[in-house]
């Protein structure tokens, strides 16, 4: 580590995560304004032949980056600390959006990228936000969970298309959150496919049926509803139909050219703060995209650099290879930002990429900027964090350390909206015990505890569920919060 790492790691009070700063300078300010300002100056020959241009190319903004606008991009009261965002110490403010890069590459996965995920918070100025997440990528529940997302409050899924590298976590995720106290049914939402079995409904009973030891197993443990899966499939043609439309937000779809049918973009509607969040999910440049999703506050795009020779070298694959995939599946840098450039957000970014190196750092950026001249930054390494005001938007990277503990239990979490918090609280009964799965030579084969436990901190084994019953506000007065009656 070096001496200014160690230096931000202790002014922080935060374990270092091992994160790779000096590999990522690119992808944080670099990208908003030192990387570009190599890409944005006129090409120049020598020094007797040229002399400073006499306008920035992006526009005058004297000490302020080359292309950073000159009132909107900064911090604000709400934002703890204008380098770093801390998961669980800001509070998201009524009318405020923070976006977060959960993951952002499709493979190979690194210590740097999970698989794409993009969590939306909404602020209502409670400890907990509204969340939609968009994809749930390998790798970025990890991530979640250690941005202090409570497991129980993981809902609202929103899956662009049926590649694993976008929802390979699900499986993962969703029996965990029952057994952490999601009780209540996980809900979504992705598109049909050209025949049935080639939908979401398909994908997630078939899921279900692929997790049915892993179910019964933990059906032994108080969950509930929290296997349920309400999944929302809807006709993945549809151009700006509506998905989801409750309590002032509004999610549409439309489809994109991705090899196979079945592939779309989303754009989530915030009415009551009047901010918009659009990601394109993956597939080619196409004009849906940029009819749809313009005026976007924040505009997200897959993307992919378009270097095939210099990628066959450094990787081996013929440059024809690197070539036919970019232009069946994917959209370039180049057609990233000329997306940018025709929707006109007040932030772009990418998601979905492979970091392609240092070499290459400063290549991705031109590429985009040979047609966007506004507001970028690359959606990874992961953790990247937006908030969005009206007034104002921001940027950080998220500070994750290492071996992240998840939020504590809070018994509100298992309140509907408005209800008020009752004196006692029971957990659910498990509905398949123990002693109902399994066969009795197995528990005769356990060791007796006696023979491990010193004989001070002996206590008896709880092999039968005893029923739990929580008091909620002991709970919370001993976290040192009080609630009213």
């Amino acid at each position: 580590m070096s001496d200014e790492e160690k230096q931000t790691d202790a002014s922080n009070h935060e374990p270092n995560s091992s994160i790779g700063q000096s590999r990522r300078k690119f992808l944080k300010t670099g990208a908003l304004g030192a990387a570009a300002a190599s890409m944005g100056v006129p090409k120049v020959g020598s020094a007797k032949e040229s002399a400073p241009a006499e306008t920035n190319p992006y526009g005058p903004n004297p000490g302020g980056g080359i292309s950073l606008p000159k009132d909107d991009y900064r911090p604000w009261p709400a934002i703890k600390n204008n380098n770093f965002y801390m998961p669980g110490s800001e509070v998201l403010p009524k009318n405020e959006m923070r976006i977060s890069f959960l993951g952002s590459t499709p493979w190979p996965p690194t210590q740097l990228q999970s698989g794409t995920s993009i969590l939306v918070e909404l602020g209502t100025g409670e400890d907990q936000p509204r969340r939609f997440f968009f994809d749930m990528g390998n790798g970025s529940i990890r991530n979640a969970i250690a941005m202090q997302v409570p497991a129980p409050l993981i809902n609202d899924v929103f899956l662009t298309h049926l590649h694993a590298d976008h929802y390979a976590d699900l499986p993962y995720m969703y029996p965990f959150r029952a057994f952490s106290g999601g009780f209540n049914p996980l809900r979504v939402y992705g598109p049909s496919g050209r025949t049935p079995e080639l939908g979401t409904k398909h994908m997630i009973k078939h899921m279900r049926e692929m997790n049915r030891w892993h179910e019964e197993n933990f059906n032994a443990c108080p969950i509930g509803d929290g296997f349920e899966i309400d999944v929302t499939e809807f006709d993945w043609k549809q151009r700006n139909g509506i998905v989801y439309d409750k309590d002032g937000v509004t999610v549409r779809s439309w489809p994109r050219s991705h090899v196979k049918d079945g592939a779309v973009a989303y754009r989530l509607d915030w009415e009551e703060a009047d901010l918009s969040f659009v990601f394109t999910g993956d597939g080619r440049p196409d004009e849906l995209s940029a009819e749809y999703g313009k005026g976007a506050d924040v505009f997200v795009s897959e993307g992919t650099i378009d270097v095939p020779s210099l990628s066959a070298m450094k990787l081996g694959a013929p440059p024809e290879l690197w070539e036919y995939t970019i232009d069946i599946y994917h959209t370039m840098y180049y057609a990233a930002g000329y997306l940018f450039k025709q929707t006109q957000p007040r932030m772009a970014a990418i998601c979905h990429y492979e970091y392609a190196g240092e070499a290459l750092a400063a290549e991705s950026v031109a590429e985009v900027r040979a047609n966007w001249d506004g507001l970028f930054m690359f959606g990874g390494p992961d953790v990247q964090v937006i908030n969005v005001t009206k007034d104002a938007i921001w940027s950080r990277e998220a500070l994750m350390p290492d071996g992240a503990a998840p939020a504590a239990m809070d018994p509100r979490w298992f309140l509907k909206p408005g209800e008020k918090l009752p004196e006692t609280m029971s957990l659910p009964t498990p509905k398949i015990p123990r002693e109902k799965q399994q066969e009795q030579f197995l528990r005769d084969l356990e060791i007796d505890p006696k023979k491990y436990y010193p004989a001070d901190v002996y206590r008896k084994p709880v092999q039968k569920w005893p029923g739990v019953t929580l008091n909620p506000r002991e709970m919370l007065e001993a976290r040192g919060i009080k609630v009213d009656s």
